[in-house]
């Protein structure tokens, strides 16, 4: 169930409260945005996550402002969203967008354990591109001790989703206006490989798709 600052008010048929929906939604993204206060001035910034079962992690430098003001137990606000069409009525009035979209409220803690932060590094970057890690070098001690990784509870969370067709006023229905959908996708195109890198890429990149 959504709490009273996850729920819904605009156009609250479009509410999804559902775990497999806000979990597939935050798995399919490749950016979010974290909202966050300083000083009374409020600031969003788009960064890399990734899931890990109820967990969402955040990741980057110790000296982001984000990552050292998020740590410090205050509320904050993560969202994504997917694109998934432009949508064209008959009259301008109800134009509109199918989306699919996630609100994470709460308060994040800092992974400080190696073993712990290891494991969150591992999964955002197989959240990026899976099968990555273990083709890669892993990261030493210098590089986790320059990680700031973030946790934050999935504990409050709801998904928005528009899907569908335009939906038109009645009188409008007989204009001869074109109307319908643009369908949007993210589409990698062919990878392109480092100076001094021979070879074929490996397949997961070759046939990089998101899930």
């Amino acid at each position: 169930m959504p709490s009273p600052r996850t729920k819904v008010k605009r156009h609250p048929e479009r509410g999804d409260y559902e775990r497999e929906t806000i979990e597939a939604i935050l798995d399919e993204a490749l950016i979010c945005h974290l909202g966050f206060i300083v000083n009374g001035q409020p600031f969003v910034i788009p960064t890399i996550h990734a899931r890990d079962g109820d967990m969402l992690y955040i990741h980057g430098s110790p000296g982001s402002r984000m990552l050292r003001t998020a740590k410090q137990v205050v509320d904050v606000c993560v969202t994504v969203t997917l694109l998934d069409a432009l949508v064209l009525a008959r009259s301008v009035y109800n134009h509109s967008m199918n989306y699919r979209s996630v609100v994470v409220l709460g308060r994040a803690h800092e992974l400080t354990e190696r073993a712990e932060k290891l494991h969150a590094m591992r999964r955002v970057v197989e959240h990026v591109v899976p099968g990555r890690w273990d083709d890669a070098r892993q990261p030493n001690d210098g590089e986790i001790k320059g990680t700031t990784i973030l946790a934050l509870p999935l504990s409050e969370a709801s998904a928005k989703v528009r899907s569908g067709p335009p939906i038109d006023d009645e009188a409008d229905l007989s204009l001869p206006v074109w109307a319908g959908l643009i369908p949007l996708a993210l589409e990698p195109a062919e990878p392109v490989p480092a100076e001094g890198v021979h070879g074929p890429p490996p397949a997961y990149a070759a046939k990089y798709e998101r899930a």
